[in-house]
């Protein structure tokens, strides 16, 4: 493993102010187990790993490549969009975040959350989505209305409306505007088949993470 896995998980625990015994104890191994983790010196069992994802809402193949998503910078860029169109789908959402994060990755090879994405029947969505929708909504930050054909469709509050995008810089924005003034208007439907025709969709096998660097194969300027 590389040693920004090791190091990751150790960021983590102290990120969110847990000592090295209560991690141990909540998923199921010695102290002693846990400090040779962290120091490199054993692996995780695969639901040693699963546990530890699921205590830091990453998902196993971040937590295997040693990177960690930004979920405060992914609320952002689903509350950007949300102020730039009023109302969106949630699954046409989900793909609006996948043009930004793959769009950005094709002109710096990074994503614009750090989020993976994974080979969905309605196109690639990343892990922490439904998630962070649900915390949104629980926090009274976003509106969830289901229409008549049984979309969601999901707008910002007043509550969200205060938060300040501080996590996008001016260039994602620019970014994040493109691309919701090229899909504004279309149908959800629309930006799913779209996705469906890329290559990290293509081959990737179902529920499998997509790849990001298959990406730099495609036009951006088809998505922005």
């Amino acid at each position: 493993m590389p040693n920004e896995y090791f190091k990751m998980i150790k960021s983590l625990r102290v990120e969110k102010g847990l000592s090295q015994a209560e991690i141990a104890e909540k998923i199921g191994v010695s102290r002693s187990s846990y400090i040779a983790f962290e120091q490199g010196k054993r692996e995780l069992s695969l639901a040693e790993a699963s546990k530890i994802a699921d205590l830091f809402g990453i998902s196993l193949e971040d937590l295997k490549n040693g990177t960690v998503p930004d979920n405060e910078k992914y609320k952002q860029m689903i509350l950007a969009f949300l102020r730039l169109d009023g109302k969106i789908t949630k699954t046409k959402l989900a793909k609006l975040l996948y043009f930004a994060d793959f769009g950005w990755f094709y002109y710096h090879l990074k994503s614009m959350s750090g989020m993976s994405y994974r080979k969905l029947a309605y196109g690639p969505v990343s892990d922490a989505y439904f998630r962070i929708i649900d915390d949104l909504f629980d926090n009274g930050e976003i509106d969830i209305v289901q229409t008549k054909d049984g979309a969601m469709l999901i707008s910002q509050t007043r509550s969200g409306a205060k938060i300040a995008l501080t996590t996008l810089d001016a260039e994602e924005k620019k970014l994040i505007s493109a691309i919701e003034k090229k899909w504004k208007g279309k149908k959800t439907s629309e930006a799913v088949d779209f996705t469906h025709k890329q290559f990290p969709y293509l081959y990737a096998q179902d529920n499998e993470i997509v790849s990001y660097a298959l990406f730099t194969q495609e036009n951006p300027d088809e998505i922005f």
